[in-house]
């Protein structure tokens, strides 16, 4: 059991994050630079979901 918890929590403090990040920041360069507010917006979106999963995730789960 704890290397299952061990796991989880590496994946939702470590890989999820960054990956969201990245697609997030992708999503509002993308957004900014063609004028289209639904990228722009999707992007902050998923870069403030990325900042605070950790913090949501881990308190629930540790």
């Amino acid at each position: 059991m704890p290397n299952n918890v061990f796991t989880g929590s590496l994946i939702f403090s470590h890989i999820l994050p960054i990956i969201l990040g990245f697609i997030g920041v992708l999503l509002m360069t993308t957004g900014i630079m063609d004028d289209d507010n639904y990228y722009t917006k999707v992007g902050v979106a998923l870069f403030i979901i990325a900042a605070l999963m950790p913090f949501l995730v881990l308190s629930i789960v540790l």
